[in-house]
């Protein structure tokens, strides 16, 4: 559910990595259901080629299919620039594509901790990078990175998701710092235990939803819609001064100790 006015993005434009599925699919169905023009970026052109037409069917807004690996500068450019040629400007990135899976640190083999860093951190600032000059002709533009709360904590099996994340956090901040003078804010989503998601049947490891649910606080798992919802407010005019922030979205999860009084 949406809480928001149909036309809060009206007449925006918005590039939204990882696109094709889970919560960013959810993020660009939000905003183009609010009267954005949105691009979908992914590897997978069939998979950008199915959440198109899924979003057109549920918004009648069809997204533009950019195929690109957040990795591959010239194809990350070749995106931002078909975004543009499309419709004329660039107001929202949000960078979401990003990669892992369960290992320990001692099995993890340095490719598969190289290969998580590239795409989630430096994936990100590639797209940054490429998004600048078209963010900054705005005046009024919104980088929102999605992040997570896995170093915030020691979170075991994830050292390298933990550590991509740590820096999309600190390129957030500095983002904030830097290009805030030209009109661009730049924040960061950590979402928690996301129903619904490829991320959380893999970081699920199959458990039980009412065991992962006794870690939560608030007892339950968040909803892609959830976290459409705080994306469609950072983008919005009704976050103008917000910058610089991690909006944690998980329920409490982080902060959650077995031994206190939720588990008494």
């Amino acid at each position: 559910m949406s809480f928001f006015n149909k036309d809060l993005l009206k007449g925006r434009v918005a590039l939204v990595t990882g696109g094709g599925s889970g919560i960013c699919k959810g993020i660009a169905e939000s905003f183009a259901a609010h009267g954005a023009n949105v691009t979908i970026v992914g590897r997978k052109l069939d998979k950008l080629q199915e959440a198109a037409a899924d979003i057109k069917k549920k918004t009648g807004v069809e997204p533009l299919c950019a195929s690109a690996d957040v990795r591959n500068t010239d194809q990350v450019e070749a995106a931002v620039k078909a975004t543009v040629d499309k419709f004329g400007k660039l107001d929202i990135l949000v960078n979401g594509a990003a990669g892992n899976f369960i290992c320990s640190a001692a099995q993890l083999s340095y490719n598969g901790y190289k290969t998580v860093v590239e795409i989630d951190q430096i994936g990100t600032f590639n797209v940054c990078k490429a998004s600048f000059e078209a963010l900054s002709k705005t005046k009024k533009a919104s980088i929102i990175n999605i992040t997570a709360t896995l170093g915030y904590v020691g979170t075991p099996f994830q050292i390298h998701a933990a550590s991509a994340k740590a820096g999309i956090d600190a390129q957030t901040r500095v983002l904030a710092v830097e290009w805030g003078p030209l009109g661009i804010r730049v924040n960061g989503i950590a979402p928690g235990p996301i129903g619904d998601t490829e991320g959380m049947k893999r970081l699920g490891m199959g458990m039980p939803e009412e065991v992962i649910n006794r870690g939560v606080p608030l007892g339950r798992q968040g909803t892609i819609q959830e976290m459409a919802n705080i994306s469609l407010f950072l983008a919005s005019d009704a976050a103008s001064y917000i910058t610089g922030a991690i909006i944690v979205a998980d329920g409490g999860q982080w902060l959650f100790r077995p031994f206190g009084p939720n588990r008494m």
